[in-house]
């Protein structure tokens, strides 16, 4: 256990640390009807970097149509996404051998937050939300990520965005590594505290603290997108 302690304080600080472990604590002791969350906010510029063409062939992105049916080991409940597509947003899926191998979110303006009760809001048509990326297990070694990452890119610089925002779990080191690597900029940050049908947040914008009491009841983060630079310096032309 003290081993386990140290690792994660490791990975995380000593705050993250902390919350992360009182999660685990109440969800055991309320038999899952309680949960802590923490999120941290980041916006990425949306560059030109490109895939040599040689990279990930056999790798195919597609965008998910809401006609189409999911696939057998899709790893979402189908309400979720449909709730998903009910709000806007868009899916592109990659494949490989006809086996889903990946997929990310995107959605313009606002979303509802699936694992919590809040509704995001940008202020700027410029940036952009990209949410809940998965790609299968076997293949986060190789090019599936980066392929998905480049057809999104594409997308996004066709509707004129040029900062994508995200939602990270600050429990997530792993995510919290890989974006820290790409280079973000930082937007805030907010804990959830669900307790039943209750719920508790405090974040770092307005609203600042909130209490809902049913579903119905949510609160809403807006973010100032409108003061990110329009370019940044220029990027590598190819990612290889």
């Amino acid at each position: 256990m003290t081993t386990g302690l140290r690792h994660t304080y490791l990975q995380l600080g000593w705050f993250n640390a902390i919350l992360y472990w009182l999660g685990h604590v109440l969800v055991a002791a309320s038999a899952g009807t309680w949960a802590l969350h923490r999120y941290q906010f980041v916006a990425q510029y949306v560059g030109d970097t490109t895939l040599c063409a040689a990279r990930g062939q056999d790798i195919h992105i597609r965008e998910h149509a809401p006609a189409d049916g999911l696939p057998d080991d899709y790893p979402r409940p189908e309400p979720v996404v449909r709730q998903r597509f009910a709000q806007g947003a868009c899916s592109l899926t990659a494949w490989r051998n006809d086996r889903l191998a990946g997929f990310l979110w995107l959605i313009p303006d606002a979303y509802l937050e699936d694992e919590v009760r809040v509704r995001y809001r940008l202020a700027s048509s410029r940036a952009s939300w990209d949410f809940d990326v998965w790609v299968r297990p076997e293949e986060r070694l190789g090019w599936v990520f980066p392929k998905l990452w480049e057809a999104a890119r594409r997308h996004l610089r066709r509707r004129g965005v040029r900062w994508t925002c995200s939602r990270i779990s600050a429990f997530n080191s792993a995510s919290l590594r890989a974006h820290a690597r790409i280079g973000v900029v930082g937007l805030g940050s907010a804990i959830f505290l669900r307790c039943g049908s209750w719920q508790w947040m405090c974040a770092s914008l307005a609203p600042y603290f909130h209490l809902s009491r049913r579903p119905s009841s949510f609160p809403q983060l807006t973010f100032d997108t409108s003061t990110l630079p329009e370019v940044v310096p220029k990027e590598p032309p190819c990612l290889s």
